[in-house]
């Protein structure tokens, strides 16, 4: 099954590690930090327009672990919840 993460951006769910808050989780040093290290090794994917609510980190099929891919997107973690039950 897939996920619509939105702006024509889909992911497979059995490469979901996690989704995440981006107000709740980045208050910790440690998730800014990896998020800044995705950033820089050019794994983030921005795919909205507007100000991104939720984070969902990946690892594509053939990828080792730390060459994970974040997801930024606008959906809130309820919703992209509600979309992975479908």
């Amino acid at each position: 099954m897939y996920l619509h993460l939105g702006q024509e951006t889909v992911v497979r769910e059995r490469d979901i590690i996690g989704i995440f808050d981006l107000d709740n989780t980045t208050v910790s040093r440690h998730t800014r930090k990896t998020l800044n290290e995705a950033e820089k090794a050019g794994r983030v994917i921005n795919v909205t327009d507007d100000l991104p609510k939720t984070f969902v980190i990946t690892t594509p099929p053939g990828k080792k672990t730390g060459e994970d891919m974040v997801y930024l997107c606008q959906l809130s973690t309820g919703t992209l919840k509600k979309r992975s039950k479908k």
